[in-house]
């Protein structure tokens, strides 16, 4: 039997809210306007799964950006991802538009209930036959705590001691039914047998929760489960946990070596690497000759104000940036306050400073502007070739496209990126399955 050939996993990177990732991109004259519509996000999930996209993905924040100046007024005024709707009901409207592409959504497991979480992936599962993703975060900062009623949020190390117990927990209670435990014999009014459904009666150091679960499994067993830990800690829950991890690489060289690290941890957690794939963020810019796609990426760069990336590193970083000027340096003590330590690892090590400056962050983080992620630019062939290096090279197993803007980047990489990949062997040309996990090549989990 010939071996399938290795093809790259493909994720639409989405958000509820009146932009892309990029804040500018709502400013682009193509990008459309009814996002507080269910028909928005449904033309999206369409154009996805015309371009064989294993996975729409939703990130999310549960606080308006309010942290720079300590106020709202500017990121509202320059709308810099200030509608933040729940991405369950958007994932759903989806969903009963498609039929084969994943549906991932991000919900955190600082502010949620186990017992909650649990039931609303599992029933969306159900729901979607099989479709669903769960992007678990630990969020972010104090803007978010406070619109749960704590007074700030919790250590790093102890917000990922939390989710490590969350996790046993949501995973025990999707466990709960066996996968024959429904009879539905009416000849004998026998629904299903109660000894294949389960108690968990879990008792922890943050959770204590009974179960059993009252929701069956789905035909892929329980959702797919995507994590974006890339700091030490979080590249061992990630490790753990996830089945597609979602990461951030500046360049291919920071890929190759950040990426074998994440599968050392797979391996160390004694699960198979070859099981968990690792997809990193861009852009893609594509235009019918080089210099029409060069013109395309400059444009939506020019659409970026400065307040853009100020409101988002105060909101990412948990730090008010309009606090200190550019040229100011952060002292040791600020440095360990900032909640994101990938992110801020990641700003050292670019600038080579162990002390940056505000300037540094924005330089090197790019946040704000398409920048932040690599941008693949060019022709068709251009643009396949440099995913197919990146690919081929080993620094990932797939990438999570972001929008220069929607639904145009989308369309724009179905219509002239997708082709060019399948004629390589590089890209599936139709679903293998029904499940996403069938569509990733993972196994159905079964239970027992």
């Amino acid at each position: 039997m010939t071996a399938r050939k290795r093809q790259i996993k493909m994720v639409g990177f989405l958000q509820a809210q009146n932009c892309s990732i990029a804040p500018g991109s709502w400013r682009h004259p193509a990008g459309a306007t009814d996002f507080l519509g269910p028909e928005y996000f449904q033309r999206i999930g369409r154009i996805l799964e015309d371009g064989k996209f294993h996975l729409a993905f939703f990130d999310d924040r549960l606080a308006m950006p309010d942290i720079y100046q300590d106020d709202h007024k500017e990121a509202v005024a320059n709308g810099v991802r200030v509608v933040k709707m729940d991405p369950v009901s958007i994932i759903t409207a989806i969903g009963m538009a498609t039929s084969r592409i994943g549906l991932g959504i991000t919900y955190s497991t600082t502010y949620y209930e186990p017992f909650h979480v649990a039931r609303l992936f599992a029933t969306l599962d159900l729901m979607t036959k099989g479709r669903a993703a769960w992007n678990v975060v630990t969020s972010l900062n104090d803007s978010e705590a406070a619109n749960f009623g704590r007074d700030g949020h919790l250590p790093h190390a102890q917000r990922y001691d939390r989710a490590d117990e969350f996790l046993e927990v949501v995973t025990g209670l999707w466990n709960s039914w066996e996968d024959d435990a429904i009879t539905l014999d009416k000849t004998t009014g026998d629904f299903a047998d109660p000894e294949k459904v389960h108690k968990l009666d879990h008792r922890g150091t943050y959770f204590n929760v009974k179960g059993p679960l009252p929701v069956p499994r789905s035909p892929q067993g329980q959702p797919v489960l995507i994590q974006a830990g890339q700091s030490g800690r979080g590249r061992q829950f990630a490790g753990r946990w996830g089945n597609l991890i979602f990461v951030v690489y500046p360049t291919k060289e920071i890929g190759l070596k950040q990426y074998a690290a994440v599968k050392d941890e797979v391996k160390a957690s004694g699960r198979n690497p070859d099981e968990v794939a690792i997809c990193p963020a861009c852009y893609v810019c594509v235009g019918e000759t080089e210099d029409i796609a060069k013109e395309k990426r400059d444009y939506i760069m020019n659409l970026a104000k400065p307040i853009d990336a100020l409101v988002l590193l105060s909101e990412a970083l948990n730090f008010d940036f309009g606090s200190k000027s550019l040229d100011d340096e952060f002292t040791d003590e600020e440095l360990e306050k900032i909640s994101w330590t990938g992110f801020r690892e990641r700003v050292v090590a670019l600038s080579g400073k162990d002390r940056p400056t505000v300037g540094d962050f924005v330089e090197y983080s790019k946040r704000g502007t398409i920048g932040e992620f690599p941008i693949f630019c060019g022709t068709p062939t251009q643009v396949a070739d440099q995913m197919e290096d990146w690919f081929t090279s080993g620094a990932c197993d797939g990438f999570v496209l972001a929008a220069t803007h929607t639904p145009g980047a989308f369309e724009d990489f179905t219509r002239f990126v997708v082709p060019e990949l399948q004629r390589r062997g590089l890209y599936q040309e139709d679903y293998a399955g029904t499940t996403l996990r069938e569509n990733l090549g993972l196994p159905a989990l079964t239970n027992p």
